[in-house]
């Protein structure tokens, strides 16, 4: 397999010698500067190529591009938003005729992936993301005051919600509502305040999963055919976490949302992003056992590991250490590895590495979630069990 890092662009605190100090030979990046919905320009991709790949030093290769952003009105109207869909296609033209082969790309509505913690503290001093159960209640109940969230929780969760509310200070709030709606690191959606978060949410009254569904096969019927004939494979990003948040649907959660959509739209174009993060949070997700059953979709993972609570928390753990058998999960990617050439192998990167030793300090400046120190940690051991597997072999 291939190791990449993923890169924010020339603002990323983390720079591009980081990564080759890392040891990962691709990047895996975006124009994040451009607005949602805006098709980027082949100027602008190669542009971006030539600063990763500087020739005066140990060159660097753009091969992933994560994400371009799906438009607002694509989940809601499907494939009648058709100037968006026409932009889309026309950002992934810009990205193939610069010989970029792997685009990602997430169907998640109003918001992207979500936590309610930046910085939990774990046992030994590292920080790392977190999801809160009762804490991300609170905000539905007490902060975003949606219509109807009551019946999303039980008795005990609603309790539980109202008392921890009760003991915030604005401080608290403020920040809970920074986290969960101003868009975190890499997100496809825009931010919102509270008032816009609520109107999103009533533009989407009507929209269940049905109906979220047959709008993402609407759109790879538009963009698959386009995708293949320029030899790109566009891989979906499952939900984080993988189930309906704020009453609003997911339909890329699980293998049985997966199989729906490879069977609904077979082009070989259509691939998927295993991140075993986020399909790891379902505790019915057997991530070794979707590698092989999906083996010739997988493009591109990401390799990560959480630890699951009965009330449905989780929090980023270390890559091999976490409710995923990230051994076995490789092990079935290797599987698949050793069949492709050598220019359509897997690639991966190590994904949301805790802040940890010089990372920590106050006065460095740290994206949630992609510190360099913490995932240059989960690349190595990720690379240790690569290679052990390939050496047994």
């Amino acid at each position: 397999m291939r190791e990449s890092w993923r890169w924010f662009g020339p603002n990323d605190p983390v720079s591009l010698n980081d990564i080759r100090q890392a040891g990962a030979t691709e990047v895996v990046s975006a124009l994040h500067e451009v607005p949602v919905g805006e098709a980027w320009t082949t100027k602008a991709v190669e542009e971006r190529m030539a600063l990763i790949a500087d020739g005066s030093r140990s060159p660097l290769a753009w091969t992933v591009v994560e994400s371009i952003p799906i438009p607002d009105d694509v989940k809601r109207l499907g494939r009648q938003a058709r100037r968006s869909i026409d932009a889309w296609i026309a950002s992934l033209q810009a990205v193939a005729r610069c010989g970029i082969r792997i685009v990602c790309y997430n169907f998640m509505p109003v918001i992207d992936w979500c936590r309610t913690d930046l910085e939990w503290e774990l046992p030994n001093g590292a920080k790392a993301l977190r999801f809160d159960q009762t804490r991300f209640a609170a905000f539905d109940l007490h902060i975003l005051e949606r219509p109807g969230a009551e019946a999303d929780y039980s008795p005990e969760m609603r309790e539980a919600a109202r008392a921890t509310y009760e003991a915030m200070t604005q401080a608290d709030i403020d920040y809970l509502i920074m986290v969960i709606a101003s868009a975190l690191p890499g997100s496809t959606t825009e931010p919102l305040t509270i008032a816009a978060f609520r109107d999103k949410l009533v533009a989407y009254r009507d929209i269940d999963a049905a109906v979220l569904r047959r709008h993402l096969t609407e759109f790879l019927q538009e963009v698959a055919p386009v995708a293949e004939e320029l030899g790109v494979t566009l891989t979906l990003h499952p939900d984080d976490p993988p189930r309906p948040l704020f009453g609003l649907p997911r339909v890329a959660s699980n293998a049985q949302d997966y199989a729906a959509l490879f069977d609904a739209v077979p082009s070989p174009a259509n691939g998927i992003c295993l991140c075993s993060g986020s399909l790891g949070v379902n505790a019915g997700n057997d991530l070794p056992a979707m590698a092989r059953r999906f083996a010739p979709r997988i493009a591109f993972a990401h390799l990560r590991s959480t630890r699951r609570q009965a009330d449905g928390s989780f929090h980023e753990s270390d890559h091999l250490d976490g409710d995923v058998d990230m051994i076995a999960l490789i092990a079935a990617l290797l599987e698949e590895d050793r069949r492709r050439p050598s220019e359509k192998e897997i690639v991966f990167r190590s994904d949301h590495g805790h802040r940890m030793l010089d990372d920590l300090s106050p006065a460095k400046r740290i994206t949630p979630g992609y510190a360099a120190i913490g995932r240059l940690r989960g690349l190595a051991e990720l690379r240790g069990a690569i290679r052990a597997l390939s050496h047994e072999r």
